[in-house]
């Protein structure tokens, strides 16, 4: 995703400190891969909460030797993780959020409803609750919370009510496809002519992903700690694919940037083009964001962000 622009955003850092990056979501490592080839002298540091990935990356990465240092660790822990690896400030960082097309094309993992599979949903299967045993002991107000305020989805109530109801009448609730079937009955067909342009479950389930992953307070508190880490001049990118995380990284630099330690360089969000959205349609609503640490100290003056309920 945007490799281009990754790169020449990114690279201008590359000698600072011992050149070392941060890959805060290494999925496949294609963007790690993108650094070591495009510089002799980077250095990446590449963490993944995801144990299946973490295995892949090693693997697709072995030919950079220590060039490249993988850890099964969220981006969250990023400052430990760094210490652990006895780094200094780091040259740049790229967080590239949401869920992988290796996860999403994988129906064991739950995340998505083409095939059916367990209602799982984590991105790390070793801990934490699926998103079956979320929807078992989630009360009916707090759910339709959970998928109005997570999802976006208008019709938040039908579908809180008809999980509900399901859930009185004994029914287990532990496959994607059964819980696709019973969000779209909640939600109105379209009118005669209009056209339904995503599948009536798609908010609901990007909502119990988020609540189940905890994914908007790994960002909230993993953002601002990757800032701190940067050395004066080191880059942060970030690639969001929804409004929620959009807003949470537009507040952290503005916020970063009012206390003096942030230059945001992208006035507004770059967006992939028409050959990238072809190639890959997942593209379609990606924003990239990017900010630069400055050698003043890092302040965060804003209030807390405006954080959604989950």
């Amino acid at each position: 995703m945007f490799p281009d622009e990754v790169l020449s955003h990114l690279l201008p850092a590359v000698g600072l400190g011992g050149g070392w990056f941060l890959d805060g979501t290494l999925g496949a490592g294609g963007h790690t891969r993108l650094l070591l080839e495009a510089s002799p002298e980077a250095r990446v540091l590449g963490l993944d909460r995801d144990p299946d990935a973490v295995e892949l990356a090693r693997a697709r990465l072995g030919a950079f030797g220590s060039r490249v240092r993988v850890v099964h660790a969220p981006f969250a822990e990023a400052p430990a993780a760094v210490a652990a690896q006895e780094l200094g400030p780091l040259a740049g960082a790229l967080l590239d959020l949401g869920v992988s097309s290796m996860q999403l094309d994988r129906p064991e993992r739950g995340f998505a409803f083409r095939h059916d599979g367990p209602l799982d949903m984590r991105m790390d299967p070793s801990r934490g609750e699926t998103a079956a045993e979320l929807l078992q002991r989630v009360d009916e107000d707090a759910l339709r919370r959970l998928i109005r305020t997570l999802g976006e989805e208008r019709y938040a109530r039908r579908i809180a009510q008809g999980i509900v109801a399901a859930r009185e009448r004994g029914a287990p609730l532990d496959r994607t496809a059964e819980l696709a079937e019973l969000v779209a009955a909640q939600v109105p067909r379209p009118r005669p002519g209009q056209r339904q342009r995503i599948h009536p479950a798609t908010l609901t389930f990007q909502a119990l992903r988020l609540a189940v992953n905890g994914e908007l307070e790994q960002l909230e508190a993993g953002l601002r700690a990757i800032c701190e880490l940067l050395a004066p001049g080191g880059r942060v990118a970030v690639i969001a694919f929804h409004s929620l995380e959009d807003r949470i990284v537009k507040q952290a630099f503005r916020a970063g940037k009012r206390g003096g330690g942030l230059k945001v360089l992208t006035k507004r969000p770059l967006r992939p083009g028409e050959a990238e959205v072809a190639a890959n349609p997942r593209a379609r609503s990606a924003k990239l964001r990017v900010a630069e640490r400055t050698a003043a100290a890092l302040k965060w003056l804003d209030e807390e962000p405006e954080q959604p309920w989950y």
